[in-house]
């Protein structure tokens, strides 16, 4: 096991102020201010006896709130009718594979996927085991431990022009946000992309902006180096003196061409962007192909809105033709521009739903339960690994635990999930606690 020792008198860890904690001035975000908190502190680093890597960056589709199974993946056409739902099944491309009526285009992109009918846990509460499942360890709904997206921020580093982790709009959130750094800190924080589907969109941090001049330019940096000083001075600690390594990285992804490109989603071709459909998840999940063919090592699309406690068919009917069409053309796309090569793609919600149809026509939290996808980066294609009882209550064969999902997901960037990174109060805790890779997916 290796021990990643970070002295505290120069932490490298994520922790510690960023300048919205000094001055939280919308106006100065033309200079990047709010980048240097998102990037991570350490450069990108073989660890020595990490396993070898399969992909070079996860795009996790993160479906907040909870997607039925029993009315996308794993229908259950033999159950009594308060079980089965009202959708029937249709074949997909995968010979004897069938799946639920509204997702015909994600039925002929089934033979370039695998399909997890067992994932499992024991919660059904939001914030909990959305923590969970994107942490891998278990805790309370407060997020005591940081995201995949953000261990992998701090375990990679910036190695270049674009943020190594990136939400697309931003990250998942019910009450409060979600899927956070916890005690890595601001600088292995997600940087947030917005919604790439709205009108003339922008990624605000990385416009220079056209309507200031040299003088007003160079007054805010004097303003910023202002922030710096002052900052050093609050912090009292070398940890500060680190940043101005990161404002020269955040000046440079204002100016890089490298970093305009990835988020310039208004060069894709009308036929693409209408493949993936003119909804905020189609074109978010163009955003993430962008985005990791940029260099971005982990990108979440969050595609919230599953939470179906009411009128459940009302719902579907209206979000799985979107989820349909987006997907589709996301596994589609990069399949054929070769990323699905080193990319591998992850998709899931907190949890699956419950079996029978309450009396208010939806269905409840159900983690006992729920489906998950894997493509890319040497995952097999056309496969279904585990299955669930009669009525989709218990998985019955090969469960898929969070850890399980997290283990795989860092195996394949390379990062051992037993190695221990130190907290700011000098005590190691290792990536996971629990969990095996699920070998099945490439063997």
């Amino acid at each position: 096991m290796l021990s990643v020792n970070l002295a505290p008198t120069r932490s490298r860890l994520c922790s510690g102020p960023s300048r919205r904690d000094f001055l939280r001035l919308g106006a100065l975000a033309p200079l990047g201010l709010s980048l240097p908190s998102l990037l991570a502190s350490d450069q990108a680093r073989a660890i020595a006896g990490a396993p070898a890597a399969r992909a070079k960056s996860v795009l996790l589709v993160y479906l907040g709130g909870g997607i039925s199974h029993h009315d996308t993946f794993d229908l259950k056409p033999d159950a009594v009718e308060q079980i089965r739902g009202k959708y029937k099944g249709i074949p997909t491309n995968v010979p004897g594979l069938h799946i639920g009526e509204l997702l015909p285009k994600i039925a002929q992109v089934m033979d370039r996927v695998t399909l997890v009918r067992s994932g499992t846990h024991e919660n059904d509460h939001h914030e909990t085991a959305s923590n969970w499942v994107l942490s891998g360890r278990f805790g309370s709904p407060f997020g005591d431990h940081p995201s995949m997206g953000a261990i992998v921020a701090h375990q990679t580093g910036f190695s270049g022009l674009v943020p190594p982790y990136v939400a697309v709009p931003k990250n998942p959130s019910f009450t409060w946000e979600l899927g956070k750094s916890a005690w890595l800190g601001g600088r292995c924080e997600s940087f947030k992309c917005g919604n790439p589907n709205e009108a003339d969109f922008k990624v605000r941090d990385l416009s220079a902006g056209t309507s200031q001049s040299p003088t007003s330019l160079e007054r805010r940096r004097s303003l910023l180096e202002a922030i710096d000083q002052l900052g050093a001075r609050v912090k009292g600690s070398d940890q500060v003196a680190t940043y101005d390594e990161f404002g020269q990285k955040a000046a440079a992804m204002v100016l890089a061409p490298q970093a305009q490109e990835a988020f310039a989603i208004d060069k894709e071709a009308a036929a693409t962007r209408d493949n993936y459909g003119h909804s905020e998840f189609g074109q978010s999940c163009l955003m993430a192909r962008r985005l990791v063919e940029n260099g971005v090592r982990f990108v979440t699309v969050n595609y919230s809105g599953w939470d179906h406690h009411a009128d459940i068919f009302k719902g579907l009917d209206q979000k799985l033709p979107e989820f349909d069409q987006g997907f589709s053309a996301l596994i589609r796309d990069m399949d054929q521009r070769g990323l699905l090569t080193d990319t591998l793609v992850v998709c899931m919600g907190e949890f699956g739903r419950t079996p029978k149809v309450n009396d208010k026509g939806g269905r409840d939290h159900w983690g006992r339960a729920g489906s998950l996808i894997f493509a890319g980066a040497g995952v097999r294609r056309g496969m279904v690994i585990g299955s669930t009882d009669k009525n989709g209550a218990f998985v019955t064969d090969r469960p898929v635990r969070p850890a399980d999902v997290a283990w795989t997901i860092y195996e394949a960037l390379g990062i051992d999930p037993a190695s221990e990174i130190v907290t700011p109060e000098g005590r190691p805790v290792s990536i996971l606690a629990e969990g095996a890779s699920v070998q099945e997916l490439f063997s």
